[in-house]
């Protein structure tokens, strides 16, 4: 069983509309990767000119932020979910 992308509603415009995209990577960066290469562009609105997440993009594994577990680098197995959550800057 893949692990499930959920893909936010300011970004399936890339995806052709599909909520959930389905990867099979070792590590969240490897599912970014993946990404990339089946959605050209996605990947720079999710990684800065460094190649790390956006300040203003969340990504969660199975609602825990990867900030606190190992970045891009963090595990992800067959059945877990992947979140995008874009920041929401109020004012």
């Amino acid at each position: 069983m893949p692990t499930k992308v959920r893909i936010p509603t300011p970004l399936r415009k890339l995806t052709n509309n599909e909520e959930l995209i389905e990867v099979v990577a070792p590590t969240v960066g490897e599912a970014i990767l993946q990404l990339q290469s089946r959605f050209p562009g996605i990947k720079e609105r999710l990684l800065d000119e460094t190649g790390e997440v956006r300040r203003f993009v969340n990504v969660y594994v199975n609602e825990e932020d990867i900030r606190f577990l190992q970045n891009q680098k963090t595990p992800i197995k067959d059945g877990d979910e992947i979140s995008i959550i874009p920041a929401i800057a109020g004012g």
